[in-house]
């Protein structure tokens, strides 16, 4: 008697709960476009770019997801409401634990959308086969992150830029390195070194006038943005060493380029590409020369010739 009551129960909130015709149809089309979002996100970042004119490739695979939703839904209408509140729920409960949630779908969509508009993969240079970099062990000795100084200062900048800027959990560490590196390259002062001689300056000496040559921006901001728990790298050139950051992946990137360009270096950027280089791994690098005044500002353009990685 009380699983007969049980049912009969069920069966009767489902019959509350069921929205009656042409609503049912217009809701249903509702929850299969709030469904299709999150879901067309993940194939976008994850299949294969066709790189078709007017972005039809994406376009398409948003419809297929939409209609594959829709026709489901339209199944199972007997349970709209339902579907809704669960719908609801888990991004409620990814909010609250910093997952996947509200801020994330509005965060990832607009970036999406705005690289259809904008093409953040300007170069995608492959580095491969390089040779020993030069003065190695001096190099990394000079990079000394752990050192108070070094830590207080990138902190310093870290308070000082960019703290506004709401959301994007993913990219909590990066937004504070970008803010290191506006905070150096803003008050960096190139000098030479004494003639004839090769001089590295530790990040800590560095820091007392923001001065020196390329080598000591590199090593002064490499050990700041280790610092703060970026990846960052060494790269060496004939006749020249700069630094830059691992952004991540290809998907990364697309919100990285809208965050840079939209967010926090609007005015240094106005709508210039983002320059990086793509490992042997499939990582982004982003430019962090002391010549950019973006993230991704323009290389000097000359043959690279080795990479330190501090990880």
């Amino acid at each position: 008697m009380a699983t007969t009551n049980r049912i009969t129960f069920l069966k009767n909130l489902i019959v509350k709960l069921q929205i009656k015709q042409p609503w049912d149809l217009i809701i249903i089309a509702i929850i299969a476009i709030l469904l299709t979002v999150p879901s067309f996100l993940i194939a976008h970042q994850n299949l294969v770019n066709l790189n078709w004119n007017y972005h039809l490739d994406r376009i398409i695979l948003f419809v297929l997801i939409a209609l594959v939703y829709f026709f489901i839904l339209k199944i199972i209408r007997k349970i709209t409401v339902i579907s809704i509140l669960l719908y609801v729920i888990i991004l409620f409960v990814g909010s609250l634990i910093n997952g996947y949630g509200f801020n994330s779908i509005y965060n990832d969509y607009q970036a999406m959308l705005y690289s259809m508009t904008d093409n953040p993969y300007p170069q995608d240079i492959i580095i491969n086969k390089l040779l020993p970099f030069p003065n190695k062990s001096k190099v990394i000795r000079a990079i000394d992150y752990s050192n108070p100084k070094v830590r207080n200062y990138a902190l310093a900048a870290v308070n000082k830029n960019f703290t506004n800027i709401k959301g994007y959990n993913d990219y909590f560490t990066l937004i504070q390195c970008f803010a290191v590196f506006k905070e150096i390259n803003k008050n960096w002062h190139y000098v030479s070194d004494p003639k004839g001689e090769d001089y590295i300056a530790s990040a800590s000496e560095s820091l007392k006038y923001l001065s020196g040559d390329c080598d000591d921006h590199s090593i002064l901001m490499a050990a700041c943005v280790r610092a703060i728990g970026g990846t960052p790298r060494l790269i060496h050139t004939d006749g020249h060493i700069y630094p830059e950051i691992l952004i991540g992946t290809q998907k990364d990137l697309e919100n990285i380029n809208y965050l840079i360009k939209k967010e926090l270096f609007r005015r240094e950027n106005k709508g210039k590409p983002l320059n990086y280089h793509i490992d042997e791994h499939g990582q982004i690098w982003l430019n962090l020369d002391y010549t950019a005044r973006y993230p991704g500002g323009p290389f000097l353009h000359e043959v690279i010739l080795g990479a330190l990685t501090l990880e």
